[in-house]
């Protein structure tokens, strides 16, 4: 769903992504298409020459770019459909109140009354990623003193179902009536984001409900049983009923579009890419979030519209609900211990979005800009995904892709890595954004694993290009350590080098990615941009109080200028950074540093219902305290669910090698968080259990026909 910013010249590699699924993120999650975004602390600001020339821009009113507060929201998730609620539990039709169906408000207010009062909230909860369930009282008559004689539930889907239940807590029947007012605007959620939503519609009566119809579309609400009274000035619904004492009175509300075509929801049908896994041992806590990770992930599930046996992730919930090709394969690769179908529709469907021909962009896997905090100017996602996508091929082979879905998305891999070579071309280091951006580290990081991989993936499928792939990572491991290492304190790695060769020495979550390196064959873990030394000062410096809040990861270092806890990437805790460095940090055998943001993170998760957002405000912990949300982050969101398996899986080590018909495990030796049983996973596309002792000693329970324990 596109945000409102007015039309602009891109910056970097790529033009403004079009249509509803390549949003550009008013958060700052991806950058709005301006030539030449900087600030003030941006070391790329200049303002000499033809710019500095230029007269200032005429102001343009704009809509306000004031997000409403979702941190309290309760957000049903079956995409393409959505319900937002507040903790009253009344749709008023303000702020994000409402049901959505594929981007659009069917129905923005849903007020309830009985005996003409509106029932008094006293406890609103998630039931489930689709479900969440509201509770309030009514006191019906007069005499009934202080206790409340009326409970009135209810539970609300994501699907466009809302089911009232009236129970008596009488000692006599009670005559009583159940009002329910409707309405509706059938605006865009980028429009009731912007405070635009539109005047609500007037309703006909239909059937046995109400009906709402406009250009953009229709909406209807249908009840069962039907009211005794429809008024479609008021958009009321009304039933005169006689409630027994100790009885109860259920009335079921459906919201349906005619014009649009429904599908089930590809998170609940038997077709879900994903497996079941499930945690069991000393810890409650990671079988909650895994358990709650899971099921978010099934409700993000998008099918693509030509091809609907292929499924990806939307980003996430409510901002980014359309597909955000770097967030796709992120998750997709978190989620390999689930099995490798999720992994094998998102790469069959970014394939369709690439860029082919014989110019500059051949091979690119179209994104939008990225926003990268105050010291960098705005990157760009098309080379995070372009980058992902042989990584994330190569990888899925090793969890058990069958090797005919391998070969057939090989041209777009070799498309990917050939851009790759092309964009370096006769030099060192990766610019992003193309060209003339800065060369940031996690760039290289990218960069380096994905020429790594992919050289091995066309080595061992028959392909030319890998040795060349190898030479370039060799050259850039070796350039890398002497011009991104500022020494400072022992050192640290620069996040970034402007294009005259300074080195930005600001310590940032960005960094993380140096830790991940990718699996080889044999479950060996590929070489990475740093060596021993360099990697334990990263992790003592990841580890410190400055950039490790207690809860989390933050994005940049509390110490660095411009700090600021709600800064989405300036301080702010980011989910899926933390989950890398944990996982970087176990594998490089830095247990304490690792372990200790694990705990952060899992105390975080707790706080938040096991439903983490996206981030969080870096704000230190303190005794008694707890994480601080961010009022514009989705929740849910695929890379924070898609932690949860890659934070479970890093404790038990998991290297798998399908081609070869081996698994290697090799468990975080401290157990950090005692004995675990670890089932419902897939490799080589059978099932796969293992459980790690509090010794840190691992027994494989279950697996493949064939799968043999590696060294």
């Amino acid at each position: 769903m596109p945000m409102p910013h007015p039309p602009s010249e891109p910056v970097g590699d790529l033009p403004p992504p079009r249509g509803p699924a390549e949003h550009l993120d008013r958060r700052g999650g991806s950058a709005p298409p301006f030539a030449g975004i900087e600030t003030s602390l941006s070391p790329f600001a200049t303002t000499t020459g033809a710019a500095a020339a230029r007269p200032a821009p005429v102001p343009v009113p704009r809509r306000s770019t004031d997000l409403p507060p979702v941190h309290t929201a309760l957000v049903c998730v079956a995409l393409p459909g959505l319900a937002i609620s507040t903790e009253q539990g009344q749709l008023t039709g303000h702020g994000l109140d409402g049901f959505y169906r594929a981007g659009r408000r069917t129905l923005s207010r849903c007020q309830v009354k009985v005996a003409g009062r509106e029932p008094l909230p006293v406890q609103a909860r998630m039931i489930g990623a689709d479900r969440a369930r509201f509770v309030g009282t009514v006191r019906a008559s007069a005499d009934s003193g202080p206790d409340p004689d009326v409970i009135v539930e209810r539970t609300r889907g994501a699907e466009g179902t809302e089911r009232i239940v009236l129970y008596s807590a009488a000692s006599r029947a009670l005559r009583l009536s159940l009002e329910v007012a409707f309405g509706t605007d059938l605006a865009e959620l980028a429009s009731v984001a912007s405070g635009w939503p539109g005047p609500e519609l007037p309703a006909t009566v239909n059937d046995s409900g109400l009906r709402w119809t406009c250009a953009a579309g229709e909406s209807a609400v249908t009840a069962d049983p039907p009211p005794a009274d429809a008024l479609a000035s008021a958009g009321l619904l009304r039933w005169q009923l006689e409630l027994p004492a100790g009885g109860s009175w259920t009335v079921e509300l459906r919201v349906r579009t005619d014009r649009t075509k429904t599908h089930r929801a590809v998170g609940q049908s038997a077709a879900s890419p994903l497996a079941q896994p499930r945690a069991v041992g000393d810890d409650p806590g990671i079988q909650a979030l895994l358990h709650t990770g899971a099921e978010d992930l099934r409700a993000l599930l998008l099918r693509d519209p030509a091809h609907p046996s292929d499924t990806y992730l939307a980003a996430g919930v409510p901002w980014r609900c359309g597909r955000a090709p770097a967030e796709a394969l992120a998750a997709a690769r978190m989620t390999l211990p689930l099995g490798t179908r999720l992994a094998a529709g998102t790469l069959r469907s970014l394939a369709r979005t690439q860029i082919v021909g014989s110019g500059a962009r051949s091979g690119l896997i179209p994104g939008p800009l990225r926003d990268a905090g105050p010291h960098l100017p705005p990157g760009c996602t098309a080379t995070e995904a372009t980058l992902l996508f042989p990584v994330l091929l190569a990888e899925a082979r090793r969890w058990g892709l069958a090797e005919k879905e391998t070969r057939e998305l090989l041209p777009a891999a070799e498309r990917c890595l050939a851009w790759l070579r092309t964009a370096v071309g006769d030099g060192t280091y990766l610019a992003d954004p193309r060209p003339g951006g800065p060369f940031r580290c996690e760039t290289q990081a990218h960069a380096h694993r994905a020429a790594v991989l992919g050289a091995e993936l066309l080595d061992e499928t028959g392909r030319p290009g890998g040795e060349g792939l190898r030479q370039w990572a060799q050259q850039l491991r070796a350039a890398f350590q002497e011009d991104f290492w500022v020494e400072d304190g022992g050192g640290r790695p620069a996040v970034a080098r402007a294009p005259d060769g300074r080195p930005l020495p600001q310590l940032g979550a960005g960094t993380v990615h140096l830790l991940d390196t990718g699996l080889l064959g044999s479950g060996a873990l590929a070489p990475g941009l740093l060596d021993k030394t360099r990697t334990e000062h990263l992790a003592r410096l990841l580890g410190g109080p400055a950039m490790d809040s207690g809860w989390g990861l933050r994005s940049l270092g509390a110490r660095e200028a411009a700090y600021n806890p709600f800064g989405h990437r300036s301080g702010a805790v980011r989910v899926h950074e933390t989950a890398v460095a944990v996982a970087g940090l176990f594998a490089a055998g830095h247990e304490k540093e690792a372990s200790a943001l694990l705990r952060g993170l899992l105390d975080a998760a707790q706080t938040f219902g096991h439903r983490l957002p996206e981030m969080y405000a870096g704000e230190q912990r303190t005794q008694g305290g707890a994480p601080v949300p961010h009022p514009a982050a989705c929740r849910p969101t695929a890379t924070a669910a898609a932690a949860s398996v890659l934070l479970v899986s890093s404790l038990a080590g998991i290297r798998p090698d399908a081609p070869a018909g081996t698994v290697t495990v090799r468990p975080v030796g401290s157990a950090p968080l005692g004995e675990i049983g670890l089932t419902g996973l897939r490799i080589a596309g059978g099932p796969f259990s293992v459980r790690i002792s509090r010794l840190g000693l691992a027994m494989v329970e279950e697996a493949a026909d064939g799968l043999q324990l590696g060294m």
